[in-house]
């Protein structure tokens, strides 16, 4: 699937939150345009997630998570009218799976939220580390944090659980705008990256390990 079909699809005036781009003339911005290059060239999706020769670990990684952002991004606000106080009072993921909300801040301790609140405080807390330069640093000349990689590992676990939900409470909304084989197409993307790096457990993929078993081969 071509990234231009991707947005084709999703951008319908659904999205949930504008768009993260990178500056151009950076690294990270070659690096994302490397990335989708290899995207829409029809390359195996299980080699694009590879590491370029050469490049930065944390620069792909960060290129990445907020391509993965953006997305998920699209992906859920297209869905997100379905998903309501009524329809989703809790974010889960079928009767075994519910994910409690905490930021350390507003949310000190785990907390149940409806599934729509619990994507906004999510997409809210990753915009924000996104936009920390101590964390994620725009130019090449300021370094990386020595936790750069759990840090993602953390959003990139926090992102798979709309994966979760998408998939199991609203598939047949996908379903209704045809969209199902370009959010099959995100989710192997995601799902190869993240086990390239090994950047989310087992734990976390479990929901979704019988569908990946049979989509990403």
């Amino acid at each position: 699937m071509a990234l231009n079909g991707f947005f084709e699809i999703f951008q319908k005036g659904k999205t949930f939150r504008p768009k993260k781009k990178f500056a151009h003339g950076t690294i990270r911005y070659s690096l994302h345009k490397q990335a989708c290059a290899s995207l829409n060239s029809g390359i195996n999706l299980k080699s694009a997630v590879c590491l370029p020769e050469g490049e930065d670990l944390n620069d792909w990684i960060a290129v990445h998570v907020v391509d993965f952002f953006n997305r998920i991004n699209l992906i859920y606000g297209t869905i997100s009218e379905y998903c309501s106080e009524t329809t989703c009072p809790t974010m889960s993921g079928g009767p075994r799976f519910e994910y409690l909300w905490a930021d350390g801040h507003k949310y000190k301790k785990p907390t149940p939220l409806p599934a729509r609140e619990y994507v906004s405080h999510l997409m809210d807390w990753i915009e924000n580390q996104i936009n920390d330069q101590a964390l994620f640093p725009c130019t090449s000349d300021l370094p990386f944090p020595k936790n750069f990689a759990s840090h993602c590992s953390k959003i990139l676990a926090r992102l798979h659980r709309v994966f979760v939900h998408v998939y199991i409470h609203h598939f047949e909304n996908i379903v209704m705008i045809n969209a199902e084989a370009h959010v099959n197409t995100c989710y192997k993307h995601f799902y190869y990256f993240v086990k390239e790096f090994d950047l989310v457990s087992s734990k976390e993929l479990e929901p979704l390990q019988q569908m990946a078993s049979k989509i990403c081969t």
